[in-house]
This record gives C-alpha cells, structure tokens and sequence, in this order.
C-alpha cells in the first residue's frame, strides 16, 4: 500500500512546514514535509523562479492540511547561487539555514546512490532533526549582509587577479623555453619581442610572436587593474570621512597599529572575520581559520591528520603569513618566544607545524585585543613620527 503524504499519516500534530532544496543550474528540487515518519513531497521547479516556489508552498500546505500561516522552515547547500535565495526567502518570513556542505553526513559506502531526488529527502530528514536540537548533524553558514559581502569584492578580486598574473607571466616564460629562450629577471614587454632571437639566432616564428604579444598586453592589463585596486585600498584607508561611516576601518587601522601587521593583513582579517562576525570564545576564531587539528584517534590507532581546513582560505593563507612576521618583528612577545624555544633549534618541518600554531593562537590574540583592547602579551605597537 503507497504512503500517502497526508498530515494524518504523520504520528504528531505539527504545525510547521519543512522544505529543502537542491539546487542546480536549470532546476531546484523542492522536498516538504511535517517532521518524523513523514514521506517527503519532492517537487521540481525552474531555478530562480520566485513565483513558482511560492505556488509550490501553498501548494505544500494544503497538502499537508496545514493552516494558511503556519510557519516555514528550510534549509539548503551553500554554493554557487550564493545568498540571495537565503535573504529571499527571509524576506517571505521563511525561518532559513545555509548549511556547509562538506559537513553534511554521506553513506561511507564504495558505491552509493547520488540522486537530486534522495539527496533533497537527505537534507529535509537532517532539517528536521535539526529542529529537534541535534545541532551538530551540521554546520550552519553564517550569513552576511549585502554591505558585508560586497566589502569582500575588493581583496577577492585582488587575489584572483594576482593569481592570474602569475599564470600569464609563467606562461610567457613557457613560451620562450620552448625556443631555448630565458628570461634573466623580470616580465618581457611587447615592444621588446622583436630584439628577441632564438638559440640560433633567428627571429621568433611570426605566430609564437603574436602570442606572446596578446599575453603581454593580457599581463599589462592585469597590472593596471592590481595598481588601480591596490591605490583604491589605500585612498580608502586614508579617508576620514569613510572611516567615520563604517566601523571595520576602525578596526583595520587599529591592527595596524600592531608590529608585523600591514594594511593587507589587517583588511583581510577584518573584512573576511573580525569586521561583522560575533565570536563567542577563541575556539571559535581558530575553528574558522580551519587551522584545529584533527586527530585520529580509534582503537590503538592514533594520529594527527594535520589541520582541517574547514574555514575560510583567505584567512588562514593571512594568517600563516602573518605568523611569520610576528616571530620576526615581535620577538619579545608570548607567542615568539614560545615558538622560538619549541621549534627554533628543530627540523625545517617542525618549523612549519609550529608557525601554524602560532597563526591558530594569534588569530585568537587579536580577536581578543580588538573586543577588549588589550595588547597581545609582550607585542609592541608601530613607533609613530
């Protein structure tokens, strides 16, 4: 006999509605149900269809025979529709969760089925027990404003186009090497690559020369715009006015004030961490980072598998960067000494398990002196003219 998704063949009376999604780029996979026992309505959508969803949640109501008001809970992967869908339907007066995907329970088995259709009912069941106070079934993405998430554009942009800079010099050098070609230091221009001959002397094949040429203006482009964002970061530092209207510049500049710490370090680590999240305790600041380890610990069995690297990568790239230079400019602090006496006579790998701890402690430290204002223990503030 079918099961029927009717509310009276649910074992409670609820009046809460539960929907998930999964999200694709032509399609959204809706699941409804009541809570325990309940055989999900699984619906298909159009992505992006704001109207259809609606009419997909009455619909569900009625269904259910649940009351025209009663309230609406729903849950979906953080992905590549970003947040929009979340403040969209916040704005509906649905109570909604962005769940981290890595950190959703999977069958362990060598070959599982992975359809939209079971992965929706996989994330309504683990919705509901959500709910229920199982709060560690998953994790939940912090939300950001509109305001907030823009702030981040900036540095973002800056290092996706410094990481393609990198890609097109190294592809230039490729290039030439292919011809017996080195270049002894720093990038080739376009007007240059007529001087250049190859290993016997004779000029660059007329194809390979327009290439190159094509990458050395794609290059020079790329420098334009890094100058152009690097110079608006430093006009917007210096602004009063700007400073005056949002409180992450505040904060930026009095990370500044720290030796070992530049306007790159410090506007990474406000707009990505300290400018608009709320941290309860430090270990919530290292967890983030993703810089906690993992340990591995099951019968006789047990071993470090290195840190997590469930947190954001900007700030624990920062991060390990910062920690070197606050071993080198802060050599009188807890944290340098506690590195130097551990790890300053040990092997080149131990150095490096070290200075991660000492990005984990130092993310800490500074959440801490920018809450309370209190100085890391033995740091030193920039000596100002």
């Amino acid at each position: 006999m079918t099961q029927k998704t009717t509310q009276g063949q649910f074992t409670e009376t609820s009046s809460v509605l539960y929907m998930a999604f999964e999200l694709s780029s032509k399609n959204w996979k809706l699941g409804f149900s009541t809570g325990f026992g309940q055989k999900p309505r699984i619906r298909t959508v159009t992505a992006g269809d704001q109207n259809a969803l609606k009419t997909e949640i009455k619909l569900a109501r009625k269904r259910f025979q649940l009351p025209e008001q009663c309230k609406v809970v729903s849950c979906f992967e953080a992905g590549r529709d970003g947040f929009w869908i979340h403040r969209f339907l916040t704005a509906e007066g649905i109570e909604n969760f962005v769940v981290d995907s890595s950190s959703i329970e999977v069958n362990r088995r060598k070959r599982r089925a992975k359809t939209d259709r079971l992965d929706v009912g996989s994330l309504l069941r683990m919705l509901i027990r959500y709910r229920h106070g199982e709060h560690k079934v998953w994790s939940v993405v912090h939300v950001p404003s509109v305001e907030d998430e823009d702030r981040r554009q900036a540095h973002r942009e800056l290092a996706a186009l410094e990481k393609e800079k990198n890609r097109t010099s190294n592809r230039i050098r490729g290039l030439l090497a292919t011809q017996g070609i080195r270049l002894a230091g720093g990038n080739i221009s376009a007007d240059q690559l007529e001087s250049i001959r190859m290993w016997d002397g004779s000029p660059l094949p007329a194809g390979l020369e327009s290439r190159i040429g094509r990458e050395c203006a794609h290059l020079a482009f790329l420098k334009e715009q890094i100058a152009t964002l690097i110079r608006q970061r430093k006009n917007a530092l210096r602004s009063k006015s700007e400073a005056e209207a949002a409180p992450d510049k505040k904060k930026i500049q009095q990370l500044q004030k720290l030796r070992a710490i530049g306007p790159v370090g410090a506007w990474v680590l406000v707009r990505e961490m300290f400018g608009w999240r709320q941290f309860k305790n430090g270990r919530q600041v290292g967890s983030l980072s993703g810089l906690t380890p993992s340990p591995y610990n099951s019968g006789n069995t047990n071993y470090d598998q290195g840190i997590s690297k469930a947190g954001i990568q900007p700030v624990r790239k920062i991060a390990i960067e910062l920690a070197w230079c606050w071993v080198r400019y802060q050599p009188n602090s807890k944290l340098s000494c506690w590195f130097n006496e551990r790890f300053a006579n040990a092997g080149k790998k131990a150095r490096k398990v070290g200075i991660v701890a000492v990005a984990r402690r130092l993310l800490i430290e500074l959440w801490r002196y920018l809450e309370t204002g209190a100085l890391p223990e033995g740091a030193e503030l920039k000596v100002t003219a």
